[in-house]
């Protein structure tokens, strides 16, 4: 038989395993409070520069231990608005998305983000050694909205011993409209009345014309390319709008320009393989347009054609890093920890040499691994010489649209109509116009 005093000190035992228990349960939420917060990044690049992406995101987990970022790739620009907009009403959007430069006026217009200037006020961050051509254009207001991050400008790229052959000196590549017009019928080849290689193409995109126009110190758009307040109607079928077509379509007509369609991949894998001797592509591509040529020919780059009398400049492509609304104050400040940390001078420099994409910080250029890619490729310098040479103004900051993915596959199909000739310049670019500002009117109208 067991005794009572027995069976009262097992009982005692027994409860005080279950208070013991008890107070373990108890304290599991305090460990949860040392979980790292954790930020979802949804990205729009493949390839590569996906690959270079993970790297940056990896590395940036691994120096700030309290904070996981989960990078998650949504396909096309395109593709990851759409994403975003369903995200949004399901109240699931990402801490951080990627989105194309000319999203820039649907992500402000969807109320939906967090303004990169208020954490830029809030950290004191001095934002002088930011580039600020690329900095112009995500600043709407007076205030920044989202953080650089991808970008590129276009160029003008040339093969410089073609520019020999055609007794071309090759140090001086043309700058005006008519300039390239007179350097490509002298680099064209013809073999028994066939086009061997011809001087000049140019790929049908849209970016491309935004560029020549503000080159001649045009807007795109009125309201100052709607910066002063909303745009209502885009103004490119005025005389700076014809003379791009008219110049292109001329040296078309003439035999000097090949028209390769609208994949500019088409274009630059003609120029890699000698088919042609002048192009316009973006800097982005500079490293594969050098892997592609391999030492063929010599690559020689300069700043964007214009024509003679235009003092305008370019305006910067590619994407930036947006904060989404609607979480805790703690996941915001992990967010803008990881946006600060992927446009930090060391992040931008390591972005840069593996993707060509600029960048965004002029002190990524103190940076001696970029100073020895520099050296890899001197053609870059150009690139940021253009850069500097432009005046931020309306023209060059670009134009604000809400539906300015559709106007650029209008304005594509303008350049085309033009070049296969079904129409004259001012005409197709009318017919564009009025299709893009019906479009404008409607999408004003639900943001009302």
């Amino acid at each position: 038989m067991v005794s009572k005093k027995l069976i009262a000190v097992l009982v005692l035992v027994a409860f005080a395993a279950l208070l013991t228990g008890c107070g373990a349960t108890k304290e599991a939420p305090a460990a949860d409070t040392k979980k790292p917060v954790k930020v979802v990044f949804w990205y729009s690049l493949a390839g590569k520069i996906s690959e270079t992406t993970k790297k940056m995101v990896e590395e940036f987990n691994k120096t700030h231990p309290d904070i996981q970022v989960e990078a998650i790739y949504q396909g096309s620009y395109d593709d990851s608005i759409n994403k975003l907009k369903q995200s949004i009403q399901s109240k699931s959007a990402p801490h951080v998305i990627q989105i194309y430069d000319i999203g820039t006026r649907f992500m402000i217009d969807s109320k939906s983000v967090v303004p990169a200037q208020k954490w830029i006020d809030t950290d004191k961050i001095d934002v002088a050694k930011f580039e600020k051509n690329i900095m112009g254009y995500y600043t709407v207001d007076n205030k920044l909205y989202s953080m650089p991050f991808n970008t590129s400008t276009p160029i003008l790229y040339y093969n410089k011993d073609a520019f020999k052959a055609a007794g071309l000196d090759p140090e001086k590549p043309p700058r005006t409209f008519e300039e390239v017009a007179e350097a490509a019928r002298k680099l064209t080849v013809k073999e028994g009345g066939k086009v061997t290689r011809s001087g000049m193409s140019i790929a049908i995109y849209g970016w491309f014309f935004e560029q020549l126009m503000a080159l001649q110190n045009a807007t795109y758009a009125n309201n100052n390319n709607g910066r002063d307040s909303l745009a209502t109607a885009v103004t490119i079928n005025g005389p700076e709008g014809e003379k791009i077509l008219n110049w292109w379509n001329d040296m078309v007509k003439e035999g000097s320009a090949a028209n390769m369609g609208r994949k500019t991949a088409d274009t630059q894998k003609a120029f890699v393989g000698g088919q042609i001797a002048m192009t316009i592509d973006s800097t982005a591509v500079l490293g594969d347009i050098m892997n592609g040529v391999g030492g063929k020919f010599q690559v020689g780059t300069a700043f964007m054609p214009r024509p003679a009398d235009s003092k305008g400049g370019v305006i910067i492509g590619g994407g930036s890093l947006w904060m989404l609304s609607g979480h805790s104050d703690k996941e915001e400040k992990a967010a803008w920890e990881f946006v600060k940390f992927m446009t930090s001078a060391k992040q931008q420099a390591y972005w840069h040499i593996n993707t060509g994409y600029f960048p965004v910080t002029q002190l990524a250029y103190d940076d001696p691994d970029l100073k020895k890619h520099q050296e890899k490729y001197p053609q870059f310098k150009v690139a940021v010489d253009q850069l500097h040479a432009t005046p931020v103004t309306r023209p060059t900051q670009g134009a604000l649209l809400g539906v300015f993915t559709q106007a650029r596959q209008e304005v594509e199909g303008a350049i085309e109509r033009t070049l296969t000739g079904q129409a004259s310049a001012k005409d197709s670019l009318t017919k564009a116009q009025d299709t893009i500002n019906a479009s404008i009117g409607r999408y004003n109208q639900t943001i009302k």
